[in-house]
């Protein structure tokens, strides 16, 4: 059941309707998009879904599915119907070329028969075989005319017809180069066609100096066009030959359609078949063009929608180069009711009349634009109070008319009725207008009914905080800036902002306070904390956003740690690896030299000189394979001076060489201050050095830490290749490149990636995407590269 009578139009189905149509090749599938219809059968809207969505399958693949010829014969059917009656040529063209049509369908789904079972079984309608479709081919050429061989008779008398006009044409040429060369002809003319005969111009002057028979003139009357009597009979015999044809044509026309005349029954059932499939593809390219998707049935009643959009809303956006905001919306046998609240032009209209579209095309049979692991079920009727129904005829205001739409839903509505209602109570006293919504709200909500109402009134939204089955929701709303958010938020009531969005405008002050006074304290610390709540909600929406974002950045910064850790891991082995082989062959060399030594030693018998030789042979050896001192780094080269050591001195720490200020001395104990970082030594690890060496020793460190910016920008490449690299190698890559660019001052670079599968583009786009330094990124000009190279524009 559906109410009103005028729904398709309220919720813009006519509309959807109206682009369905567009997608059509024919009026075969435009007589079906007609007939669409609100349908509580599972079995039919599961079977009208997966036929869409199998189609849908089918263009997606590119799949060579027929796409011409989807011709409406059923005029030519009625024609034939009669007996004596005949078809003419073109309208067995036309029927030929739609029976190549079915053919090639039927074969193709017979064909996958498996990957498309719900096509397949619309196979079943056609019973025809290629018998009429090889009679009429016999017979009707390529371009839509009789073949000369269609009989025998036809055959001779086109051959006839064919020699006559070669000897017709033969005398004619010859008398008229006659006339020509007499000057009885005008200039440049030639022969011509008058009343179906052949016929040469000649000068209106000189038409009795040729015998024959004057068929017609020139708008001047300066040439008329002459049959000479020469050519007389052959003319004749021609236009006998073509009645001749004509007589023919008809007998072989009429014995064709009394060929056709059984098979009408037939051809109208496999007509049928082209219409349905011409409309299942016309509902399949329209849910291409929405991104529309077949979502779940559930035999509970629910609505479980994600990313569900208007279709029509969408397209308008996209026109003007505009996004739409998804909604998410559950309802169930818990939360059946939605009350919506929010503020004027929040988008509650747009969120009801979006669930009612939605509903009501699923049940239709159509796919919805809605993420695909949605859910929905279906209900018996359909209801909606939505827009004006005021009715001068009916003497009925537009209080009325919502009252007429409430009295039928309070009547019919049911646990199988999902229904829909749009600024409810409104039209009338709001005191009055909300106790009388309230009243119908809590009757409806007995029914187990499902539904949406939007509303600005207060006593409603306390009516969903309170009883079981019924729900708020909110329409966001930026309270900073008093901007629509267009996002549904179920489980609060939410704000009209009126008092806000009244400041914002430049109301005076005054006035806003006397309003408040006269809603009344409560009410406006009512109001007040659902903005507090709101902007809360907002506030902790960007900290979950933000703290997300910090967990990728961790998460990847995890992932390099693991695998540089990994990589020192592995050099670490190999290092040591390596140090334990040189110090084998160091050990080996050293006890060689060790016995030779001993050896030459016993061999001199400890002779003094050669024991002397030996030693220093061996003392050379040990200062070789010595270890090299480390240097302390550039606090070697201080000079220490004399003196005790006192706070406030500068000194050097002996081990390590670093530079230091005495803080304080107690016994041996000394604090002392290397830049910002105190440290507790022992006396006897400090010397003491002059303020005169300490400034000498920062301007080391200066000179050390500075960035040689002419010796960087020489060095810097503004081309970095990726190419060959895998995906965690390239982000330090590119992280290291994008900074020292930026660090120079440069604004331009180029990163080279290739094309390929796309996996080093998107990882090094995703990477630009989230640096501060960046300012736009975009594919390199297609002479150079296009898509396998990223230009990166930096901020100045």
């Amino acid at each position: 059941m559906l109410y009103p009578k005028s729904l398709e139009h309220k919720i813009d189905f006519d509309k959807i309707k109206d682009h369905i149509k567009a997608e059509c090749t024919s009026p075969l599938g435009v007589e079906f998009v007609s007939k669409i219809s609100f349908s509580k059968d599972p079995k039919l809207i599961q079977k009208l879904l997966d036929q869409t969505e199998e189609f849908r399958q089918i263009i997606i693949s590119g799949e060579m599915f027929p796409a011409s010829n989807f011709l409406n014969i059923y005029p030519f059917l009625e024609k034939a119907k009669i007996e004596g009656t005949f078809l003419y040529e073109d309208e067995f063209h036309d029927i030929k070329m739609s029976l190549i049509t079915l053919r090639e369908c039927t074969a193709f789904l017979e064909k996958y028969q498996e990957e498309y079972p719900n096509l397949y079984q619309l196979v079943g309608m056609v019973t025809l075989d290629n018998t009429l479709l090889k009679a009429i081919e016999k017979v009707i050429d390529e371009k839509g005319k009789l073949k000369n061989n269609a009989s025998k008779e036809l055959a001779l008398i086109r051959s006839q017809i064919l020699y006559e006009e070669n000897r017709l044409r033969k005398v004619l040429d010859r008398i008229f180069r006659e006339a020509k060369s007499k000057g009885y002809t005008p200039e440049d003319a030639s022969l011509t066609i008058r009343g179906g005969r052949m016929v040469m111009p000649v000068l209106a002057e000189n038409k009795r100096k040729i015998k024959g028979f004057v068929h017609d003139e020139s708008a001047t009357g300066q040439t008329v066009y002459l049959e000479p009597a020469e050519v007389l009979d052959i003319n004749n015999e021609l236009k006998e030959l073509e009645y001749m044809e004509r007589r023919e044509i008809t007998k072989i026309l009429t014995q064709l359609t009394d060929t056709l005349r059984p098979y009408i029954p037939d051809l109208r059932k496999a007509f049928q078949f082209l219409g349905m499939v011409d409309f299942i593809r016309a509902k399949a390219r329209f849910a291409i063009k929405v991104n529309a998707s077949k979502p779940s049935y559930e035999k509970a009643k629910v609505i479980e929608w994600y990313n569900a959009r208007h279709p029509l809303l969408e397209m308008a956006l996209a026109q003007q180069g505009k996004k739409i905001t998804p909604l998410n919306i559950q309802l169930d046998h818990n939360k059946r009711l939605l009350v919506i609240s929010g503020p004027n032009a929040g988008g509650k209209s747009v969120t009801l009349k979006t669930v009612s579209l939605l509903q009501y095309m699923v049940q239709c049979g159509l796919l919805i634009p809605v993420d695909p692991h949605s859910k929905f079920s279906i209900f018996n009727n359909l209801f909606i109070d939505i827009g004006d129904e005021q009715n001068i005829e009916n003497d009925l205001s537009t209080y009325s008319s919502h009252l007429m739409s409430m009295k039928y839903f309070t009547e019919f509505a049911d646990k199988k009725t999902i229904f829909f209602i749009d600024e409810f109570g409104t039209g009338t006293e709001p005191q009055f207008g909300g106790a009388i919504a309230e009243a119908i709200l809590l009757a409806l909500n007995q029914t187990g009914a499902y539904g949406i109402v939007t509303t600005h009134y207060g006593n409603l939204k306390q009516v969903a905080a309170k009883h079981q089955g019924m729900v708020n929701g909110a329409m966001r709303y930026d309270v900073d800036k008093l901007e629509p958010l267009y996002q549904l938020e179920v489980g609060k009531p939410g704000s009209s902002f009126a008092l806000e969005i009244a400041s914002k405008i430049g109301i005076r002050k005054d006035i806003i306070a006397e309003a408040k006074e006269k809603i009344g304290e409560e009410r406006v610390r009512y109001d007040k904390l659902l903005n507090k709540v709101e902007a809360e909600k907002n506030k902790y929406d960007k900290l979950l956003l933000e703290t997300q974002m910090k967990d990728r950045l961790l998460t990847k910064r995890m992932e390099e740690y693991s695998q540089l850790k990994e990589t020192l891991e592995k050099n670490k082995k190999e290092i040591v690896q390596q140090a334990k082989v040189e110090a084998k062959q160091l050990l080996d060399q050293t006890n060689r030299q060790i016995e030779a030594t001993i050896r030459e030693i016993r061999e001199s018998k400890a002779d003094k000189e050669a024991t002397k030789k030996a030693r220093a042979t061996l003392e050379q050896h040990k200062q070789e394979v010595k270890p090299e001192k480390q240097k302390v780094a550039q606090g070697a080269e201080i000079k220490v001076v004399g003196g005790a050591i006192q706070p406030g001195d500068h000194v050097r720490l002996k081990d390590n060489g670093a530079v230091a200020e005495v803080i304080s001395i107690k016994n041996k104990d000394v604090e002392i201050s290397i830049g910002e970082l105190k440290s507790n030594v022992k006396l006897n690890r400090l010397d003491k050095i002059s303020k005169t060496e300490v400034k000498k020793e920062k301007k080391a460190i200066a000179k050390r830490m500075s960035y040689d910016t002419t010796a960087a920008m020489r060095e810097f490449n503004v081309n970095l290749d990726l190419r060959g690299k895998r995906g965690e190698e390239i982000l330090p890559m590119v992280e290291r490149f994008v900074d020292e660019g930026f660090m120079l001052g440069l604004k331009d670079l180029r990163i080279v990636h290739g094309k390929g599968d796309g996996i080093l583009r998107d990882i090094t786009r995703n990477l630009l995407r989230h640096m501060d330094s960046v300012s736009s990124f975009e594919d390199e000009h297609a002479d150079r590269g296009g898509a396998g190279v990223t230009l990166v524009t930096l901020k100045q």
